[in-house]
């Protein structure tokens, strides 16, 4: 078993770069034609992207079978028509990888 990278890939640096807020209005066009992909908030938005874009199916199997990325539903369409919440995406063709951006608690 090897180390783990301490610098991060090339391609994940990429997509790093390519990632950006959205709005869920400008995200609709998307959903609508069923290219987004939704992912929780635990997971790195940019190591999903690395490992959609590098075909790993062993790492999306485990997070599509665990839940934590999944086709985006029209109750979570529902949803963030109904609250607006910040949200950060990045893409991967065909799909647009959406993630909600949560304050960090002042706890």
């Amino acid at each position: 078993m090897s180390a783990p990278n301490s610098e991060p890939s090339t391609l994940y640096a990429k997509l790093l770069g390519e990632t950006a807020t959205i709005t869920w209005q400008e995200l609709q066009r998307f959903f609508a034609g069923g290219n987004v992909l939704r992912v929780a908030g635990e997971l790195d938005l940019v190591a999903v992207a690395e490992a959609l874009a590098e075909d790993d199916g062993a790492k999306v199997s485990v997070w599509l079978t665990a839940g934590s990325l999944r086709k985006m539903a029209v109750a979570d369409a529902e949803d963030y028509q109904a609250r607006d919440p910040q949200l950060w995406a990045v893409v991967v063709a065909p799909w647009v990888l959406v993630q909600e951006r949560v304050a960090p608690s002042l706890h």
